[in-house]
This record gives structure tokens, sequence and C-alpha cells, in this order.
């Protein structure tokens, strides 16, 4: 019997099933035997510009985009695909980082939060959240944002039922989640470019 490596469920899937945490298993399984060994580079398309990372099998996608990459705007804090802290896109779909191993991402595009802003211009999602005070610690706030792309990437614009699904994978300890909500609702009248 061949062994099987679990990839983290759409948080969009994980909603459609009834459930708010990851702990479902998705049809997009890697089976061990197709991951490359340890030592072998894996390239790894990130916020448009290509990366070569040599990791064991076992690394995370968050462990690499935080500790390799530097790219310390995706949170971990469960490390248990419970909090959507570790939220990214891959290839425009949100994925919890904390539970795609590296050696899955193959050619397939990760966009994290610091892809949204050009320059110093924030992303429309971004400056509706300043706007309408969609933070307070701000901790929870990069994977919100993520998880809401992803959401729009996979439906279009967003009803306010559909938002609330849609960051259901995503715990806020502070309790933003009607201005979270408001914040999306009057930025999904704005063009987007979320899936680079």
């Amino acid at each position: 019997m061949e062994s099987w490596v679990f990839k983290q469920p759409s948080l969009a899937r994980l909603v459609a099933r009834g459930q708010g945490d990851a702990t479902g298993v998705n049809e997009d399984q890697t089976p061990v035997s197709e991951l490359p060994r340890r030592g072998e580079p894996r390239v790894l398309r990130v916020n448009g510009r290509v990366h070569t990372v040599d990791v064991p099998d076992d690394t995370t996608l968050a462990t690499v985009l935080r500790d390799r990459l530097g790219l310390k705007g995706l949170k971990v804090a469960c490390n248990q695909a419970a909090c959507g802290a570790c939220t990214v896109l891959l290839d425009g779909r949100a994925v919890f980082a904390c539970h795609t191993l590296a050696a899955q991402v193959g050619d397939r595009t990760v966009t994290t939060v610091e892809a949204l802003a050009t320059g110093e211009t924030l992303h429309p999602l971004q400056a509706a959240f300043v706007e309408h005070d969609a933070l307070q610690c701000g901790f929870c706030t990069p994977g919100m944002l993520v998880a809401i792309l992803g959401a729009r990437n996979a439906q279009g614009t967003l009803d306010r039922e559909q938002l609330v699904r849609a960051i259901s994978g995503n715990l806020c300890r502070c309790g933003a989640y009607g201005h979270i909500i408001d914040a999306a609702l009057s930025a999904m009248g704005e063009a987007w470019d979320c899936h680079r």
C-alpha cells in the first residue's frame, strides 16, 4: 500500500463541506514516491519571482516562505491548519501554508500578502481594511486578506454570506469580523489583480 501526503484543502472546499478547519483531505493528494527526495532543489514561483530552495521533503511551505525567502507577512500560529494565519494563494486558490509541503507546490504559483501592494499603493482590499478599521492587533490580517482574495478568485464578487464563509477558516482573536466583512464588501466593486 502506497503512503500518501495530504495537501491542505482549499478554504472554499472546506466551507462547502461544512468544515471551518483543515480536517479534510482534497483530491489533490501527492504520493510520497512522487515528491522530490532530500537534497533535490525545488524551484518555487513566489510573488512573480523564481526561487530555488534546497529543503527536506517534510518542510512546509510556510517554513520556506518565512525562513528561506524572508516573507514574514504570513504568520504561523497554530501549525495545525486551524487558524488561517498562514493562508497563501496557490495558483489563485487559498491554502494553509503550514499544512502544504514545499515539495507539493511543483510548478504552481504562490502568492503571499507581500504581493498585494504595488510600491506604496495598497491593494484595494488592503485600503478598505485601513478605511474600515478592519484590524486591531493585525496578526490575522494577512491571512484574512489572502483568504478573501482566494474566494474572490474562485467565485467572483462576493456577498456578505460568501465572505463569512470565505473567512470561516481564519481566526481573529480580537473579534474584528464585522469590520473585516464591511471592508471586504466595500472593496468588492474595485478591479482586483489578485492572481499573480
